[in-house]
């Protein structure tokens, strides 16, 4: 269970930095795919590592069954970010 929480704050710590990127990329020009990108990463954040901490504390594994769609906001808000950077770059 310790694996599966560390887990959990390894992609928190990347995506609250991944925010960072984001605020930075609000700053260079009208458009809301950075905007976009940066609730993508908080919804990824809430479900992928809330389900993690969840399961890692309670131990009910039903709460991995939704950790997938967490990473697919991840996924998502990855790509909008880079459409965005490399659009208006």
């Amino acid at each position: 269970m310790l694996a599966t929480f560390e887990t959990g704050v390894r992609y928190h710590m990347f995506h609250a930095l991944a925010l960072f990127a984001v605020a930075w990329e609000c700053t260079r020009g009208p458009g809301n795919g950075a905007l976009v990108a940066g609730w993508l990463f908080v919804a990824g954040t809430l479900i992928f590592s809330g389900s993690l901490y969840l399961l890692a504390i309670t131990g009910w594994r039903w709460f991995g069954a939704i950790t997938p769609l967490g990473g697919l906001c991840f996924l998502a808000g990855w790509a909008v970010l880079g459409w965005r950077a490399f659009s208006t770059g």
